[in-house]
């Protein structure tokens, strides 16, 4: 049986449970991306304007005009989003562990076809790591989008209370 004969057989199996995560957290990094990126575009400019080139009062009128509940809920979505994705990510070289035991225990039962049940087992870990690869380097993406969106909207609210503690008689 050859390399591509294995593989191919095998996607019908136990792999075809790693493509299946594969695919629910390809779209747990879209939304975490997705809301990610809005909060970014909303805050980025906003929040990090120097007070000192613009006119102090048009910064402090637009911080004073984001939706405050708005940001939050976006913060939230992404951080939801991105939890799901990161934890998924550490499951690949586990499910691929355990497709190598499982296509392993026959072997002990019956010692024939031998070769079969090992190239079963090494496609299994292969497509584990394959993707935990890739949502790894995905992950170092949106983390930190992720860590520099917290940053904006915790600098958002600082900057918004000064404002409202500014405006108290």
């Amino acid at each position: 049986m050859s390399f591509w004969q294995v593989i191919g057989k095998n996607l019908l199996g136990f792999d075809a449970m790693i493509f299946l995560l594969a695919a629910g957290n390809g779209v747990c990094y879209y939304f975490a991306r997705l809301y990610a990126g809005q909060l970014y575009k909303k805050l980025n400019l906003l929040v990090f304007v120097p007070s000192h080139k613009h006119d102090p009062e048009k910064v402090a009128r637009a911080i004073r005009n984001i939706n405050e509940a708005e940001v939050v809920a976006l913060r939230k979505k992404s951080e939801a989003f991105y939890s799901v994705f990161a934890n998924l990510t550490a499951i690949f070289p586990l499910m691929g562990i355990l497709g190598t035991v499982v296509s392993l225990l026959p072997m002990v039962a019956e010692l024939t076809d031998m070769q079969q049940n090992f190239f079963a087992a090494l496609t299994s870990t292969f497509w584990g790591l394959v993707f935990a690869i890739i949502f790894k380097l995905l992950d170092g993406f949106l983390s930190a989008r992720l860590e520099d969106n917290d940053k904006n909207v915790d600098l958002l609210l600082e900057r918004r209370q000064l404002l409202k503690d500014e405006e108290k008689p």
